[in-house]
């Protein structure tokens, strides 16, 4: 007796759902790349309770007859593909014709669509893939989509699911990647009945970022222009002021598909070699433009992923165009020192005598006149380096990784209340945040304010700052808030610590980075400062604040014993 079989259509439906329904996002993102498809210039989606019990996408594109609509519901049914030679020439974003039964499969769907111009449209109800009804309905321009109870009849994959706010994230988040490369259609979303995002039709992506994140995170961006060889870039990436600390807010689109592509983002990061502080990460937008016959969407269900025909090309090309432009952007702070000492054994600090240091010097190490020149003074005389600082005293010599140092005073101050005496804004800012971002931080702003930074709702998708710490008077709180709704999403905030997570992203962000040069007078502060801390030996994160070498190591380091 055989013991292969093959399986029920129904359950290779189901299968096919696990591939390409992950969440709610997935079917909100599977319609509306159908939307897009089928020529929609208004796209209006609709959100209960996270998704699980409703997503509805509406839209203005083409629709469909009566014997479509019933074949668009078969497993492998599409009109983007017609013969082999499409599968690798693709220019539509939908194509293996698996996304609408593998969501039906799962959920309870209606579909009601109608060709403009036609005297009726169609409307067909299906349950668990199984349909249920199809009849005439009154005439209708566009599709609309209505997807019920998703994993109702699955739910060892509904119980995977996350809370109603985290699956709101997501969804946004497929909304937005999809609005940030499609600028000619309007988007709209709302979650339980509140308006989330609302966009009109751009006329370029700098108009569809700005719509999305504000003209302050855009003020942050420099422009890239290139092509060559059938490839076209546009990007938007990080000037080299305007750092994260987490990777949110980095997007890449190939042929306006939102993708995840390690070479690329590597290419990036690589185009900022020597110049992006550690530990910190930068924002950009990468619109590549490739002949579709050089890159494969058909690598994975979801189709985001690719496979490039010529991968070591397109790293270069993104590289080379995106490091132009981000070292026209450098100053003399963002540049590390990389010159040999050129004055003989005795080191680079015998250049100079005590007090002729030039401003400019920037070596990794700024050491105080005690231990360059033999004498000690009251007051250490810092010789302007970018990273430590070097005390001697004590017996031996200290040396300080001041951005961390400012961490941890700033940490405990947070956590030592700050709320009792922030400094209420004569003029409370406005911080445009992304829909995901929004919704997050107004979710949590009960957790910011007891951090100091108190924040109203402002409407469309932005806050409004009303009062913040001191020490943030002159800090990009734009940035704050954006790598503070990171951190939530991400998960790295636990339910337990929330506030002291929170106060440490904020402290990470809000202190000296190590690029800057501290002069004698801000250095005898830090130290006073960090002496006041309960735990002036590390940083909110762990990571040592100081380093102490006795003589004796340092006479085994030179190799004296």
């Amino acid at each position: 007796m055989p013991i292969i079989k093959i399986l029920s259509s129904n359950l290779r439906n189901k299968i096919a759902a696990g591939e390409v329904i992950e969440r709610p996002a997935s079917v909100v993102k599977e319609l509306i790349e159908n939307s897009i498809d089928a020529g929609s210039t208004d796209i209006q989606i609709e959100i209960l309770y996270g998704g699980k019990h409703l997503i509805r996408v509406s839209d203005n594109g083409t629709g469909m007859d009566r014997e479509d609509t019933v074949l668009a519901f078969e497993r492998h049914a599409t009109s983007k593909l017609l013969n082999d030679e499409d599968l690798f020439n693709i220019s539509t974003l939908g194509f293996r014709g698996e996304a609408l039964p593998a969501i039906a499969s799962v959920s309870k769907v209606k579909i009601t669509t109608g060709i403009k111009g036609s005297s009726a449209g169609t409307a067909i109800e299906i349950i668990g893939g199984e349909v249920k009804g199809v009849k005439d309905a009154p005439p209708y321009n566009g599709t609309s989509i209505e997807v019920r109870d998703l994993f109702f009849n699955t739910p060892a994959r509904k119980k995977f699911l996350k809370s109603n706010p985290t699956e709101i994230y997501h969804i946004v988040d497929a909304a937005t990647r999809a609005a940030i490369s499609q600028t000619e259609i309007s988007f709209r979303l709302t979650t339980d009945s509140k308006e989330t995002m609302n966009l009109s039709a751009a006329a370029s992506l700098k108009e569809r970022l700005v719509q999305i994140f504000g003209a302050e995170l855009f003020s942050g961006l420099s422009e890239v222009d290139a092509e060559a060889e059938e490839m076209k870039l546009t990007a938007f990436v990080s000037d080299t002021k305007n750092f994260r600390n987490s990777k949110a807010n980095q997007f890449i689109f190939i042929n306006r598909r939102p993708v995840r592509d390690p070479s690329i983002s590597h290419a990036i990061y690589s185009a900022f070699e020597g110049i992006l502080p550690q530990g910190m990460h930068p924002v950009f937008f990468i619109f590549l433009e490739l002949d579709p016959r050089r890159v494969d969407f058909n690598v994975h269900p979801s189709k985001k992923e690719v496979r490039f025909e010529d991968k070591e090309t397109i790293y270069k090309f993104v590289r080379k165009h995106v490091r132009e432009v981000v070292k026209g952007g450098q100053n003399e702070y963002t540049r590390p020192f990389t010159e040999t000492p050129s004055t003989g054994s005795s080191g680079y600090y015998n250049q100079y005598k005590a007090g002729d240091a030039p401003d400019n010097l920037s070596g990794r190490f700024a050491v105080s006149e005690s231990l360059a020149f033999g004498f000690t003074p009251t007051l250490p005389h810092i010789y302007l380096g970018d990273t430590f600082i070097a005390l001697s005293g004590k017996g031996g010599l200290t040396i300080i990784d001041h951005h961390a140092a400012h961490e941890r005073i700033l940490f405990e101050k947070f956590l030592k209340g700050m709320s009792s005496i922030s400094k209420q804004l004569l003029i409370p800012r406005q911080v445009k945040l992304s829909p995901k971002e929004y919704n997050l931080l107004f979710n949590n702003r009960e957790t910011l304010h007891s951090l100091g930074i108190q924040v109203d709702d402002f409407g469309q998708n932005t806050l409004i700052v009303r009062a913040i710490p001191d020490e943030l008077e002159n800090a990009d709180i734009t940035g704050i808030l954006s790598d503070i709704a990171a951190g939530l999403v991400e998960g790295r905030f636990s339910p337990n610590s929330m506030k002291k997570d929170i106060a440490a992203r904020i402290a990470c962000h809000s202190s000296v980075r190590g690029k800057e040069i501290l002069n004698s007078e801000e250095v005898a502060r830090l130290l006073a400062d960090l002496e006041k801390t309960e735990h002036p030996d590390q940083c909110p994160h762990g990571r040592p604040t100081r380093i102490f070498y006795s003589l004796d190591d340092l006479n085994k380091l030179f190799k004296r014993k």
